[in-house]
């Protein structure tokens, strides 16, 4: 019996008993080793994922199309105020990275993460969440600043795959393709001479949480609310990651790397102009405080320019939803029209300017102008108001609007 056990081989790779740690028999004496059984599994590990993946791609193609970048330059145009270049090249990012999920590919494609550089109210959190809306995903917007290493008090990077999940409406599918927009980024750069704002000292940790993310990684979340849901897998690896933030100071690097001289920068009253954005490289942002590995993740550098007095009348008069759109569809609710002349605009855009707010700043003004107007727009439309002028004197002294009586032809 003895030397029986010793001849006893696996019928696949031939080991004997004692070159393995078991050996299984099947019928008619047929055996299997536990190398083999780990092997097999492997396979049909990989051929489940492929056939998974397949799968995802049809449910995608048959619930998306993929969008023209011409298609997505128009949709950005209908909500964002010039930024022509930076729609563009997001345009061609967005169209590449849809392609790109929706498609198997000869070779592997890097993912079209997009990086947006630019001061306060210049629209990058506009861009994201019009992205968003425009493909239909989940959104999740969030701060760098809330973000801190794992294991340190604060919010865990991996805590917006969750967010992120819930948006979806749990739909594990849709969430693996939504859009995550992670705001000032800069304040999470390593500290740095060059540049005089304190930065946190977890900087690096945090770039390095969220480069996980954006390379693509497996997390296991809960699926619903509950004190014991199960989970799921969600792989982040087609997830686009949109990261923004005001780079306050990154001139100053560039020009001590090109030195102050050289072409691409003039002065003028003692301020550098804006055509150190043409000479941006990758080291600069290395030098800045971004780490080279989690830069190599956003091959989409987008510059948004500063936006200027025509572009902020533009903003608040052109979009399909801009402000002043949205102010005179509330009114309209209460049987009310809303003009606005054309000084109360100029008015708001000043103020804006002076107060150095950007677009963001732009809502802020018309609130504290119209917030008496708007608690008594229901007993003034009972009294018979139809029209309410808003003029410069409503915007810069706070006094009250122009207010028409009876029917409004």
């Amino acid at each position: 019996m003895n030397n029986q056990e010793h001849i006893l081989q696996c019928s696949f790779c031939g080991k004997t008993k004692k070159q393995v740690n078991k050996l299984l028999s099947g019928q008619d004496d047929v055996y299997i080793c536990d190398l083999c059984v780990e092997l097999s599994h492997g396979i049909l590990t990989r051929e489940d994922k492929q056939k998974t993946l397949e799968q995802r791609r049809k449910r995608l193609r048959d619930i998306y199309a993929t969008p023209t970048p011409r298609e997505i330059h128009e949709y950005l145009n209908q909500y964002i105020v010039g930024q022509e270049r930076a729609k563009k090249s997001i345009s061609v990012a967005v169209y590449n990275h849809c392609k790109r999920i929706f498609n198997a590919t000869r070779v592997p494609v890097q993912k079209s993460n997009v990086l947006l550089l630019g001061p306060t109210g210049v629209g990058k959190t506009l861009f994201a969440q019009t992205l968003a809306r425009f493909l239909d995903v989940p959104f999740v917007i969030t701060d760098a600043t809330t973000i801190t290493e794992s294991g340190y008090a604060g919010e865990d990077a991996e805590v917006l795959i969750h967010k992120l999940f819930q948006n979806s409406d749990y739909d594990v599918v849709k969430t693996e393709i939504g859009i995550i927009y992670v705001d000032e980024i800069d304040k999470k750069a390593k500290r740095n001479d060059l540049v005089s704002l304190s930065r946190d000292v977890s900087g690096e940790g945090v770039q390095q949480s969220l480069l996980k993310l954006m390379e693509g990684t497996t997390l296991k979340v809960p699926n619903k609310k509950g004190a014991n849901p199960e989970e799921v897998v969600i792989d982040t690896s087609n997830i686009l990651f949109i990261v923004g933030g005001a780079f306050v100071g990154i001139e100053n690097v560039v020009m001590q790397r090109l030195g102050k001289s050289k072409i691409g920068f003039k002065e003028a009253g003692g301020k550098v102009e804006q055509n150190w954005e043409d000479n941006l490289e990758t080291q600069d942002l290395v030098k800045y405080g971004l780490i080279p590995e989690f830069l190599g993740r956003l091959p989409s550098v987008n510059i948004l320019h500063e936006l200027n007095k025509e572009d902020l009348k533009k903003v608040l008069t052109e979009p399909k939803n801009s402000l002043l759109k949205q102010y005179q569809a509330l009114f309209e609710l209460d049987n009310v029209d809303l003009e606005f002349n054309i000084r109360g605009i100029d008015a708001i855009v000043d103020i804006a300017i002076e107060q150095d707010l950007g677009a963001r700043g732009l809502r802020k003004i018309i609130d504290n102008a119209l917030i008496d107007v708007q608690y008594e727009l229901p007993e003034l439309a009972a009294k018979g108001v139809k029209k309410i002028v808003v003029s410069e004197e409503t915007i810069r002294h706070g006094r009250k609007p122009h207010m028409i009586k009876g029917s409004i032809n």
